[in-house]
């Protein structure tokens, strides 16, 4: 399971039938920040990911990878690599938080 951020989406009006009404969301891992520990960082990669929660643009959430993205009751039957599991409210290390939604 990763922390990332939603920078966009995807639309695609052909695709396979299990595929449709899917909503597709670019989702970009991010990390703690290894020496302050004090934010999250981009890890440089992106994802597509079928969002079944409605995130949008700008929000963190929790995203799964692999056979773990198809155990979900929505997305048993699908053929998908990566999910939207969950909106993140916040992120607490040691203390501090490195991310509240409700300051974006």
């Amino acid at each position: 399971m990763f922390v990332a951020k939603v920078t966009g989406s995807v639309v695609s009006t052909q695709k396979v039938e299990t595929m449709r009404g899917q909503k597709l969301l670019i989702v970009e891992p991010y990390r703690i920040e290894p020496k302050e520990r004090h934010e999250l960082i981009t890890t440089g990669r992106t994802f597509v990911a079928v969002d079944t929660l409605g995130a949008g643009v700008g929000d963190f959430v929790l995203i799964v990878q692999g056979s773990s993205a198809r155990f979900t009751p929505e997305t048993q039957k699908l053929p998908v690599d990566c999910v939207v599991i969950g909106i993140v409210d916040s992120v607490n290390l040691e203390k501090n938080a490195v991310y509240k939604r409700s300051d974006n």
